[in-house]
């Protein structure tokens, strides 16, 4: 059934490498080969003449942009368009984060500090989105511009969750008690 949302023209196919550059600089070709091997197949649909996702420069997560130019008030909560559709391969799902410069620039929080996408979420249609936050008097973010990043991985195994007394660890401190004696 054909899409009621008018798609932009594939005109390339992309290859995204969001790992290699991090996590293999200055590793042997042979090596780089064997990375290749567990590279993941993700089919993505744009709606609009964004850039293409790319692998982000020396990192591990991929920058998604603003699909639309955007304005946002002080309180105000909008969904801001992605303008990608993408296919995650079985048994993956998606962590969605902001950029760490996207606050700074534009005043707006992912409204629920992070977003998780199931690979079930893959039609056509289903357009990722961005749940925005205005903390700032007036802002504008305009298309195409970098907000958000994400990474795939491999969904929670099954838990058996077994109720017990005592766990018969030594306890740390509670929250906040990293590195303090």
């Amino acid at each position: 059934m054909p899409s009621s949302t008018s798609a932009v023209p594939v005109t390339k196919k992309v290859i995204v490498r969001c790992r290699i550059y991090a996590r293999h600089r200055g590793t042997s070709i042979t090596k780089l080969k064997d990375w290749r091997k567990r590279q993941v197949k993700v089919r993505v649909k744009y709606h609009t003449d964004i850039d293409s996702i790319g692998a982000a420069h020396l990192g591990e997560w991929c920058d998604l942009r603003c699909a639309e130019d955007t304005h946002l008030s002080f309180g105000e909560y909008k969904l801001i368009s992605l303008g990608v559709s993408i296919e995650l391969p079985e048994g993956y799902e998606a962590l969605v984060i902001p950029r760490s410069s996207t606050f700074k620039k534009y005043g707006v929080l992912l409204a629920n500090s992070v977003g998780l996408i199931d690979n079930a979420y893959c039609g056509d249609d289903d357009v990722w989105r961005f749940p925005a936050v205005c903390l700032r008097g007036e802002t504008f973010i305009p298309k195409n511009e970098r907000i958000c990043q994400f990474r795939i991985q491999k969904i929670q195994p099954d838990l058996e969750l077994e109720p017990v007394e005592f766990l018969g660890n030594k306890s740390r401190g509670g929250i906040g008690s990293t590195g303090r004696v």
